[in-house]
């Protein structure tokens, strides 16, 4: 089996591997398609916290079910997984925050990934496809992280929301803000990013605020309120202190994105507010189901999303480019086929 495997920071190479045999508990599948998200362009670059190397990437992934015990799954269905593993004991799995487990294990980070032909996956992850194709069951999980974050922010209709950040996660968390009724707002330093907002996904409000005033675009967007949601989808450390005198008094700041480094903020100005400051990790399958209805009932296209196409031989030459803004790539996705 042909495996690729970032050896190091910058370093990519093709390998190969035994596949391994589920055992109790376990399922095996073949691998169809798998998107590139931020967190293996963050390890490539080694800003990834949680990580180290050698690593296998990929966990936005379609796959056909080989075989396993999965109960109610056949061979030769097209899955996808949830593909944060967890321990089921913990404090937060007995409060069925498993996105949280306190030993969790993100396939792809914290363990090998899917970059391989076939992979073996805990039965308990898969999700069947519902009629998804290939490519869309794919990008399940990225739009599940979206799905998660707003869910988080217990969002009313009506409400103005400012999304940081409008990479593919970003791109999520504004669907699934407009699916909720909030009034989206988003903001990037890339032009091109934020026509994708408006053109393909109908935002009618789009900053950048190193061309434009952002803290007075948002009064006059929100009629001097600000956002009572903010959600940062950067990861970066200066857009998610900045984003702390964005909010609304009485607002929510959701941190999606992760950073390495220490965050700061003005308690006075923070604590006036009577602010809530929170994170969103990962997803559960509540949100994963939620995605996939929205997919099937035609609220969200997935193929928007999706600005490059490779084969899993063309990964290696190909996946530096996409770190650099003028490839215009917003979702990569891989084929095996």
């Amino acid at each position: 089996m042909q495996t690729l495997v970032c050896v190091e920071p910058g370093k990519f190479e093709y390998g190969t591997g035994e596949i391994i045999k589920p055992g109790k508990g376990e399922s095996l599948l073949r691998i169809k398609r798998i998107g590139i998200c931020g967190t293996d362009l963050h390890a490539f670059e080694g800003t990834q916290p949680y990580f180290q190397y050698p690593r296998i990437l990929g966990h936005e992934l379609s796959a056909e079910y080989v075989k396993g015990d999965a109960e109610g799954f056949q061979p030769g269905e097209l899955v996808t997984i949830m593909p944060y593993f967890y321990c089921g004991k913990c404090i937060a799995c007995r409060n069925g925050k498993t996105n949280c487990c306190q030993n969790i294990k993100v396939c792809g980070v914290h363990q090998d990934g899917g970059m391989r032909e076939y992979f073996t996956v805990p039965s308990y992850s898969l999700l069947h496809s519902e009629g998804l194709n290939e490519e869309a069951l794919a990008l399940t999980e990225p739009l599940a992280i979206g799905a998660h974050a707003v869910r988080r922010a217990a969002v009313h209709p009506g409400e103005f929301a400012l999304v940081i950040g409008a990479g593919p996660i970003g791109l999520g968390i504004m669907e699934f803000l407009k699916i909720a009724g909030a009034q989206v707002i988003a903001m990037d330093v890339n032009e091109k990013r934020l026509s994708f907002c408006n053109e393909k996904l109908d935002i009618p409000f789009c900053i950048n605020p190193a061309k434009d005033d952002a803290t007075g675009c948002l009064k006059e967007i929100t009629n001097s309120d600000m956002p009572t949601i903010v959600i940062d989808a950067t990861g970066n450390l200066k857009a998610i202190n900045s984003a702390f005198q964005y909010m609304a008094h009485g607002g929510k700041y959701v941190l999606v994105g992760l950073q390495k480094e220490m965050i700061s903020f003005s308690h006075p100005e923070f604590h006036k507010r009577e602010a809530s400051l929170m994170s969103s990790r990962n997803a559960t399958k509540e949100d994963f189901l939620h995605v996939i209805r929205n997919i099937k009932n035609g609220k969200i296209d997935a193929s928007v999303y999706i600005t490059h196409r490779v084969g899993f031989d063309q990964v290696k030459d190909n996946f530096e480019s996409w770190l650099r803004p003028e490839t215009g790539v917003i979702k990569a996705m891989v084929s095996f086929e």
